[in-house]
């Protein structure tokens, strides 16, 4: 990593931005910011927010959610979590906490706005980016995120190869994955080969 994005790194790490508002939270919880990026990475993922599991664990997509997206992107856990390699860049770095009825709040939008244009200065280019969710496809896509997100992933040939949007992956959007097959038809092959391809590169 160079010696700037070191110190964003352990910058971001110490963040109590968001104290007070997770505190207010149903979880009640204190923010746990999980930094996961390096210069060079040839694929960024850019999903929603930690959830509780990778809060406690402090590592990326440590959950089901996480198996089922390197299962979509057809690489080990080994490789996800090669930072040489893969760098993770969240609309949020911290779990956000739930609601009274135990949903997970949305991320909170001054993350992005605080850390997101100085972390991305220092990734540089990047080959592959996934848009995981609405909330990164929003935010990076803008007006072509519009219409949601099956429409937005229905026209993944519009960004590929350099950028894929994805649906979350949460066990939350099995149904989703029923009633949409061609996601698993079209969209899985092309991106297992660009992952592959980048990986390789």
């Amino acid at each position: 990593m160079s010696d700037a994005l070191t110190a964003l790194a352990a910058e971001l790490a110490a963040c109590t931005l968001c104290a007070p508002r997770f505190a207010a939270t149903a979880t009640g919880h204190s923010p746990r910011p999980v930094p996961w990026f390096r210069s060079g990475a040839r694929i960024v993922v850019a999903g929603q927010a930690p959830g509780m599991r990778v809060h406690k664990a402090g590592r990326p997509f440590f959950d089901p959610s996480g198996d089922r997206l390197r299962d979509w992107m057809g690489i080990t856990a080994e490789q996800f979590y090669d930072r040489d390699r893969l760098s993770v860049l969240p609309m949020a770095f911290c779990f956000p906490g739930y609601d009274a009825k135990g949903a997970d709040l949305p991320p909170p939008p001054v993350c992005a706005a605080t850390w997101h244009d100085r972390i991305t200065a220092g990734l540089g280019d990047v080959a592959l980016t996934l848009l995981v969710g609405g909330y990164a496809q929003r935010y990076f896509l803008g007006a072509d995120a519009k219409g949601g997100v099956t429409r937005t992933v229905q026209g993944w040939r519009a960004h590929a190869p350099r950028v894929f949007p994805l649906p979350h992956p949460s066990w939350r959007n099995t149904g989703w994955l029923k009633k949409n097959p061609w996601f698993a038809a079209e969209v899985l092959p092309a991106l297992r080969t660009r992952v592959k391809e980048v990986m390789d590169g």
